[in-house]
């Protein structure tokens, strides 16, 4: 598989008053493309700050961030803002939809964004949503809500998937089916798709495990034989 992203020698100081702390220190990683990866760690580890300086929510304070061969951390804020939008998909815990439109609107609105979007209904479709395109967020269940962020994430048709703790504010039973949403999304001619997570079971069935603690890189393994879903006890 081709490198689609490598993460060198990463530092992110934040300043509080006259206080700083290191959120990353140092941290090195790569990732393939088309891979389904967890990155793994407590709270307070820096896994959401790898997640945002990937997304060009954030600038790194020192090292570089080749994202499909291009170095992430020297673009401008107006470089980053069209990286955001051309290449990047983002679901987080929360599901961040619009309550005053329909489903269909919701994944509709990233036509105004990308110049290449995936047909609304037939990513509605490939997520189950088809029937509830005329609906309204309030009149679907979290993990119907969660797919519709899904879907909308999906039909930008973007180089990366970025997920905060997806499955965090569901059951687990529809956390299993938003997770084979996104893994089906994996694959050398399709998305890469990265999870933060604390759910160390989820590591189970990646292609990649990362494990963060302390602004650091601790391990950057691939897991030879990913479980099943379905073979998780979760």
């Amino acid at each position: 598989m081709k490198e689609l992203i490598n993460f060198r020698n990463v530092k992110k100081t934040y300043t509080v008053g006259e206080k700083s702390f290191d959120a990353l220190n140092g941290a090195s990683f790569s990732i393939n493309k088309g891979e389904f990866v967890v990155i793994l760690g407590p709270s307070g580890a820096g896994k959401s700050t790898i997640l945002n300086l990937l997304g060009g929510m954030d600038k790194a304070t020192s090292g570089e961030i080749i994202i499909d061969g291009k170095d992430i951390s020297k673009l401008t804020s107006k470089e980053l803002t069209k990286y955001r939008a051309e290449n990047i998909g983002f679901i987080f815990q929360f599901y961040n939809i619009l309550p005053t439109l329909t489903v269909l609107e919701n994944v509709e609105l990233i036509n105004d964004i990308v110049k290449k979007p995936k047909p609304a209904m037939e990513v509605l479709k490939g997520v189950g949503l088809e029937a509830h395109a005329g609906k309204f967020p309030n009149q679907l269940s979290g993990g119907e809500q969660q797919r519709v962020s899904i879907a909308r994430a999906i039909a930008k048709n973007p180089l990366l998937l970025l997920c905060d703790e997806p499955t965090g504010a569901l059951d687990s039973q529809t956390g299993v089916e938003v997770l084979k949403l996104l893994k089906a999304q994996c694959g050398e001619d399709a998305n890469t798709v990265v999870i933060v997570t604390h759910n160390s079971l989820i590591a189970e069935i990646a292609d990649r495990v990362i494990r963060v603690k302390n602004g650091k890189i601790r391990s950057n393994e691939l897991n030879s034989s990913p479980k099943k879903i379905e073979e998780v006890e979760w």
